[in-house]
């Protein structure tokens, strides 16, 4: 039985991890087509500030006039793409310096791991926070290197205890008599025995870098070049959100936004910690 086939009928059985899913594949498609069919318009109107939702505008305007439902629409691209990089990124590093650690062991273990300790100790959103104020960046790009600068190193350790307890075992052993490379015996030997946990933690660290990217533009240290839920948090505050109700919706709609998405990632993660692990699936 092929991987979605068995992903759909666990997710069947559990309502929860099914809604996680939906919602995931909906702000998926609301990312890819949302700028295609939602328009923020630039020109203002103060005549139609602050309307109330209606037909017309479900989620009411801002202080400018412009429609906060096209605004949490379009400024879903820009959180999920720089989400989506950042733990590419952060997977990619951890895995990478998690395997080949364990797998070398010895003293080339050693060193790669004093490295990644010294990453661990470094306070994350700090130094994320100076970086960015350095750099003064909007590029998804460079954003996602910025905010997996030291989220790597957690999932590296993880990694490498893993492939330490695997370097040991029978196929590992087979490969390397074959005359099998490291980069062979990593990619094709060890990575697909750690694959279910990678794919966990990659979800994981999708939330976790738009948590951080959504404070980035809500500080206002990373420069606005479009709208985004973290920009239109910033701008509902400077509109006194906190002291006035009438931008209080502009405000909570990111803020429900996210939350929603966050929610159903972690969801999401039931479904495959049932599908790697068959004693966690509901009966």
């Amino acid at each position: 039985m092929s991987f979605l086939s068995d992903f759909w009928r666990i997710a069947r059985a559990d309502r929860t991890g099914l809604a996680g899913a939906v919602v995931v594949g909906f702000y998926v498609l609301m990312a890819v087509f949302g700028p295609l069919v939602a328009h923020v318009s630039t020109v203002q109107d103060p005549m139609k500030a602050y309307l109330p939702p209606s037909w017309h505008h479900l989620l009411g305007t801002d202080s400018f006039g412009q429609d906060v439902m096209a605004q949490v629409i379009v400024g879903t691209r820009p959180i999920m793409e720089v989400g989506v990089l950042a733990a590419s990124i952060t997977v990619f590093v951890g895995v990478v310096v998690g395997l080949v650690s364990g797998y070398l062991a010895g003293t080339a273990d050693t060193v790669i791991m004093r490295v990644t300790d010294v990453v661990l100790t470094v306070p994350g959103l700090p130094l994320i926070l100076v970086i960015s104020s350095v750099v003064r960046t909007s590029s998804p790009v460079v954003l996602a290197l910025i905010l997996s600068v030291t989220a790597w190193a957690g999932l590296a350790r993880a990694v490498r205890s893993q492939a330490l307890s695997l370097r040991t075992s029978d196929f590992i052993e087979a490969a390397r008599l074959q005359g099998a490379s490291l980069t062979n015996i990593v990619g094709r030997q060890l990575l697909p025995n750690v694959g279910p946990y990678v794919a966990i933690n990659f979800l994981l660290a999708i939330t976790g870098a738009m948590y951080a990217e959504v404070g980035l533009f809500l500080l206002g240290i990373a420069p606005v070049s479009g709208t985004n839920w973290g920009v239109m948090i910033n701008t509902a505050m400077n509109q006194g959100a906190l002291y006035t109700s009438k931008s209080m919706l502009y405000l909570f709609s990111p803020m429900a936004a996210i939350v929603i998405l966050q929610v159903a990632f972690v969801y999401l993660t039931r479904v495959l910690d049932s599908l790697f692990n068959p004693r966690l699936r509901v009966q």
